[in-house]
């Protein structure tokens, strides 16, 4: 236990490089860089980092396994709590939950707590040492899960280890949700999702895709009429947001959630035949959270001389992680900050030529805390592009909302409304967790929603 106050950081691919292809930026840990890096947990008393994480991970006790160098036994530790450690080690913003609680960080940096995870996952993985943990017997309970991502996934996963009979319905024709048709392979790779979900059906967890919960059944069909006991919506916010500016229908414009999915779930990225895309040789994208630097560092994969974020506030007003803006400026994406479209410009043809954008100053902050963006008069200025992506938020879509009776509903946002606490909503025996109740947020924050609603489940259910 050294208490050293640099960590031991993890080897990237060259960025020149990897603007090129869509192979995951960083490599990750070997083994010794691995013990090394947990020989600098303090492993306190009190460990705060544990209250900073959504899904309670025992922290300081897979650390020191992994500096004791019992990798496997780490795995273990931590998906006594987390189902899904590969996935959260590659795209959990630790830096604002669990590391941002770390002793350490107060006078150096922090335990990499979310490298040390992803470490102990792929290890177990790649020796092929995954045991799945005792089940508790059937208990004659059957479960529906709406929405295979990371609540629905994780909601699944502890639900099933209690004895319940537990079916996802995936409207997609893949499992996985945002982790495999917004995330790119360059950061989440969809093998290390498929693994995850195998697991969860190793487990006894059933997948049905291709099946619409508002269109293909309700849920009160799924109680009615399938014998369902209990329904739990994790059906995310994959409706996209648009800014409503002139010229946005024009050919070239896509939402964010649209080329993403093209990209990733729909393999426009391995130049399937099956999935065009607009490459475009200058891209545009407008926004400053992960999505956007998602949608902007794909752009440059696929082939982009230019690739360009347009962000109305500045660098330090932007939602996305650091570390993903700074993965952005190393690959030579191009950033236009304090600046806002005002208008989408087309041909004759109604093809995209560029965007009208108009610079912005920092005035009184506003409801989120952040200060609000005011246009500077006369300050209109236009880019040149052929592709457009609009990356400024998601929201439910409303079709389980509008399908689903006795079930309240936010007027402002069009959210489920559930106690984010335990996940119980206004109908019995309904549970929400995820996007679909807080509007797009971390993969984390939905798991632990995930696990909270399971926990309520099975209270629920445990006195019939």
């Amino acid at each position: 236990m050294s208490g050293n106050m640099v960590r031991v950081p993890m080897k990237e691919q060259d960025p020149v490089v990897r603007g090129r292809n869509f192979e995951e930026v960083p490599f990750g840990y070997s083994g010794d860089e691995a013990k090394a890096e947990a020989a600098r947990c303090l492993r306190c008393k009190k460990p705060l980092c544990v209250d900073g994480c959504p899904v309670n991970v025992k922290i300081p006790e897979f650390i020191g396994l992994i500096a004791d160098g019992d990798f496997a036994a780490a795995a273990r530790k931590i998906k006594e709590t987390n189902a899904l450690p590969a996935i959260c080690g590659r795209v959990c913003p630790q830096e604002e939950q669990c590391e941002r609680r770390c002793i350490l960080g107060k006078k150096g940096d922090p335990v990499a707590i979310g490298n040390l995870e992803r470490f102990a996952a792929d290890w177990e993985r790649e020796k092929g040492t995954v045991e799945l943990p005792a089940k508790k017997p059937s208990n004659g309970k059957k479960i529906a899960v709406v929405g295979s991502g990371p609540a629905g996934l994780t909601c699944a996963g502890e639900l099933v280890k209690e004895g319940f009979d537990v079916t996802i319905f995936e409207a997609l024709h893949e499992a996985g949700g945002v982790l495999v048709y917004g995330i790119p392979e360059f950061r989440l790779p969809k093998e290390i999702v498929r693994q995850e979900i195998n697991y969860l059906e190793a487990l006894g967890v059933k997948i049905v895709k291709n099946f619409v919960v508002g269109r293909t059944a309700t849920v009160d069909d799924l109680f009615n009429e399938e014998g369902f006991d209990a329904v739990f919506v994790g059906s995310g916010a994959g409706l996209p947001s648009f800014m409503r500016i002139r010229g946005e229908n024009s050919i070239g414009v896509y939402s964010a959630n649209e080329y993403l999915t093209r990209s990733n779930l729909m393999k426009a990225y391995v130049d399937s035949p099956s999935t065009p895309i607009m490459k475009g040789r200058r891209v545009i994208t407008v926004g400053g959270g992960n999505v956007a630097m998602d949608s902007a560092r794909t752009a440059l994969r696929l082939g982009a001389e230019k690739s360009m974020v347009v962000y109305r506030r500045g660098k330090t007003e932007m939602p996305a992680r650091t570390a993903e803006i700074h993965h952005a400026e190393e690959e030579g994406i191009e950033f236009h900050l304090l600046c806002n479209p005002v208008e989408i410009i087309a041909d004759s043809k109604g093809v995209v030529t560029g965007v009208k954008c108009v610079r912005m100053d920092l005035g009184e902050p506003d409801a989120s805390g952040r200060r609000r963006p005011v246009a500077v008069k006369g300050s209109e200025f236009v880019l040149d592009c052929e592709v457009v992506i609009i990356a400024i938020g998601n929201s439910p879509n409303p079709l389980i909302p509008e399908t689903t009776s006795g079930l309240n509903i936010s007027e402002k946002h069009g959210t489920i409304v559930a106690d984010e606490a335990d996940g119980r909503t206004s109908k019995k025996f309904v549970y929400a967790g995820g996007d679909i109740v807080t509007g797009a947020a971390t993969v984390i924050l939905a798991m632990g929603a995930g696990k909270n609603a399971a926990a309520s489940i099975m209270a629920d259910l445990s006195g019939d």
